[in-house]
């Protein structure tokens, strides 16, 4: 027999690792947080949001228009695992708390999970950063009088340090090159959030950046012709030349902000990831942003942030399929 439920609320706070294992020992108390947090008392079927629910056995729900069962995992980063909802839990504390990310091999030590199964969920974890692939992707920067900072630089490994297969991988079949730079547009506002996006193919950074930043703002770029023509369509457009030796001016007139989430960037990747794909580009940058723009945040709080965004779940066959 089914009947309809309400959820008690459950309040935490935790200022180390242990304090985590010792909030979240066991599935159940888990599976109750999370259900807290995804319904707040008043569960929405995945399936129908305007059906009327019934809970059941073993933390199941039943949707009444389309018969089908469900919990709390369905449709999220835990969606059909077989790893135990404390150890997510762990995993989301420590990939959220390291400052630089943390890699599978150190993950998979970490929770005595295998190597293969760490890097799945750290794709998993690292696909709910809640900033959208898309082009035009959420409210867009700046906005009027704020000071946008913006900047492409390039990311790849060289290709003297690659294995023959991997120079084979990565060989543009068109040009006959090794192509495995993959450029990405870097967007600030001062002493605000920070956003990075990879410039597609089919579209050039000034496009790119029309798309996401607010005709209002004040921007600030170097010297590059790309953005002396896009720069007339904002408030106010300053630079800098870098070929000229010059990095800032007048107090106002730089892009140190930016060139620092750059070098962080960097650090990230060179210090932890060594190598990252242009098919996953996008994920890693989401991972960096969402640990600079929360980073006045405590680990618990950015533990919370990551918890609220569950709701987007990936397949470990869309994670391995390759790129057309």
């Amino acid at each position: 027999m089914c009947k309809q439920i309400k959820i008690a609320m459950i309040n935490f706070e935790f200022k180390s690792v242990i304090e985590l294992v010792k909030a979240f020992p066991t599935q159940q108390i888990c599976i109750d947080h999370l259900e807290q947090l995804r319904w707040n008392g008043n569960v929405v079927s995945p399936f129908d949001a305007t059906s009327k629910v019934y809970k059941c056995a073993g933390n199941k729900y039943k949707c009444k228009n389309t018969g089908k069962y469900f919990n709390v995992c369905t449709s999220t980063l835990f969606d059909n695992t077989k790893i135990e909802l404390p150890t997510w839990f762990l995993a989301i504390y420590l990939i959220t708390a390291h400052k630089k990310g943390i890699s599978s091999l150190q993950l998979s030590r970490d929770l005595n999970v295998t190597q293969k199964t760490a890097w799945f969920m750290n794709h998993r974890i690292r696909n709910c950063f809640g900033i959208a692939d898309e082009i035009e992707g959420g409210e867009k920067m700046g906005g009027e009088g704020v000071v946008v900072e913006v900047d492409a630089t390039i990311v790849g490994g060289k290709v003297k340090n690659m294995s023959n297969s991997k120079r084979k991988e990565i060989k543009d079949k068109v040009r006959g090159i090794n192509d495995n730079k993959t450029v990405v547009l870097g967007i600030v506002e001062r002493s605000n959030k920070i956003k990075m996006q990879v410039v597609p193919a089919n579209m050039g950074e000034k496009e790119l950046m029309k798309l996401n930043v607010d005709c209002g703002s004040v921007i600030m770029t170097d010297s590059a012709l790309a953005y002396n023509t896009v720069g007339k369509e904002y408030a106010h457009h300053g630079t800098v030349d870098h070929s000229k030796g010059e990095y800032a001016r007048e107090g106002i007139y730089h892009i140190n902000t930016l060139e620092g989430g750059f070098s962080l960037l960097d650090r990230m990747i060179i210090g932890i990831y060594h190598t990252v794909s242009a098919k996953h580009m996008q994920k890693y940058l989401n991972e960096f942003c969402f640990r600079y723009n929360s980073r006045e945040n405590s680990d618990c709080n950015r533990f919370k942030m990551m918890l609220s965004n569950t709701e987007n779940r990936l397949t470990y066959k869309s994670l391995i399929a390759k790129t057309k």
